[in-house]
């Protein structure tokens, strides 16, 4: 697979102790969050949640593995997050190296899932 340079910038909103949200990521977008030093993401978003032009999650975690960063897919509703979805992003923020960078839709679901993780 050729991963294309990704040269727009990544809109980060720092959340917590080196963790960082960011909108929708592409493929393309692993190399850049490499270079800026992350070293794990977390994809929050389903597949397909708005239509087939959303990048599918298979790609990007294949780009990111490429880049060296460690990745998971956790999966959570746009409009509820579950004590479960809590629950399992806290082991992901126990087990990940940081810096780490989560990422969904607009950024506010992994805003929301990393604060709803803290209480748990």
């Amino acid at each position: 697979m050729t991963i294309p340079t990704h040269t727009a910038p990544l809109h980060l909103r720092q959340i917590g102790p080196e963790v960082y949200a960011a909108p929708q990521l592409d493929a393309a977008a692993m190399a850049e969050a490499a270079r800026q030093g992350f070293r794990a993401v977390v994809n929050n978003r389903p597949d397909f949640e708005h239509g087939p032009d959303q990048p599918e999650n298979a790609d990007i975690q294949a780009a990111a593995r490429a880049q060296g960063l460690e990745y998971r897919f956790l999966p959570v509703d746009g409009g509820y997050q579950s004590p479960e979805d809590a629950a399992a992003m806290a082991r992901l923020l126990a087990e990940l190296p940081r810096p780490l960078l989560l990422f969904c839709r607009s950024g506010a679901r992994s805003t929301r899932l990393f604060h709803l993780a803290q209480q748990t």
